[in-house]
């Protein structure tokens, strides 16, 4: 197995790091799967216990300006790697204005992703750091373990709104419950509310989107499905913190941010900037 890439963009650096620092602030171990054409963070936790699921696509043609695999054969020219998020984001702060970075897959003591920074300097000489993370290679046996999640039957799918909003809003509300009511309808209206013994708060948002399933919203609603009533609410109960820990987590700014709504079963969060997509499972917690 063999990888190589390097970009050399301070923009498409800039942006990878924003993505990477987003990830780490998610998960603190996921597998990255890396194909001829993408690059896909995944985190697979089983969803019936409670776990959530992300799946984070990355299209290498947005971001390398070279880049060279050889898989773990012909038929499979893929690799997939356990690593740390938090670790790729320390090596990505010496980064900030680098002239261009090298990623290789190397063997030292053990297989590491090897990130290469050429920094500017004052004068002609060059200033390389050098950051090995260590990977844990995975077997070709456990691959399936880590396909593309199952997207189910939505019941509402509706656009965010401002995620620095919502993220105030969620923040007060975690020091009243551990969960959160999340609700919406196809009517461009959202609602948050928790509820103890002692008090019940909800928070409104009306003159949403309800976006027609195209640019690449997943979904598997069936086009023959009878039209529900635009007013009627489809209702989620969810983990405040998980859902507070990914509003804290964004720092890729994205362009559209969807929430689909399948009662008693998933909340899916899907965001969406230029070319690079994440999808976020939170299970729906029963009452």
């Amino acid at each position: 197995m063999r990888f190589r890439g390097k970009i050399a963009d301070i923009g498409c650096i800039q942006h990878f790091t924003r993505i990477i620092g987003t990830l780490s602030k998610l998960i603190k171990v996921c597998v990255l799967r890396i194909t001829p054409s993408n690059w896909y963070f995944i985190l697979s936790e089983k969803l019936v216990s409670g776990g959530v699921h992300i799946w984070c696509e990355l299209p290498q043609g947005h971001f390398f300006d070279e880049y060279a695999l050889e898989g773990v054969s012909e038929e499979a020219n893929e690799i997939f790697l356990e690593l740390a998020p938090e670790n790729l984001t320390r090596a990505l702060k010496t980064a900030q204005n680098a002239k261009w970075i090298k990623i290789k897959l190397t063997k030292k003591h053990s297989p590491c992703l090897t990130f290469e920074v050429d920094l500017p300097t004052l004068s002609s000489h060059s200033r390389t750091v050098v950051h090995d993370i260590p990977v844990t290679v995975i077997p070709r046996r456990h691959w399936e373990d880590y396909e593309e999640p199952e997207v189910p039957q939505f019941d509402v799918t509706i656009a965010m709104p401002q995620l620095k909003i919502l993220k105030n809003v969620v923040d007060k509300m975690k020091n009243l419950s551990n969960y959160v009511i999340l609700s919406a309808n196809q009517n461009g209206e959202m609602k948050l509310m928790v509820e103890t013994d002692m008090v019940s708060v909800s928070t409104h948002f009306r003159d949403l989107v309800n976006p027609v399933n195209k640019d690449r919203v997943p979904s598997s609603q069936s086009s023959d499905a009878p039209e529900p009533d635009p007013h009627q609410f489809a209702e989620a109960r969810i983990d405040i913190r998980k859902f507070a820990q990914f509003l804290t987590g964004q720092q890729v700014n994205p362009t559209k941010v969807i929430c689909n709504i399948a009662k008693k079963k998933v909340v899916h969060f899907f965001l969406l900037h230029d070319d690079v997509s994440l999808q976020y499972f939170m299970p729906v917690v029963s009452s």
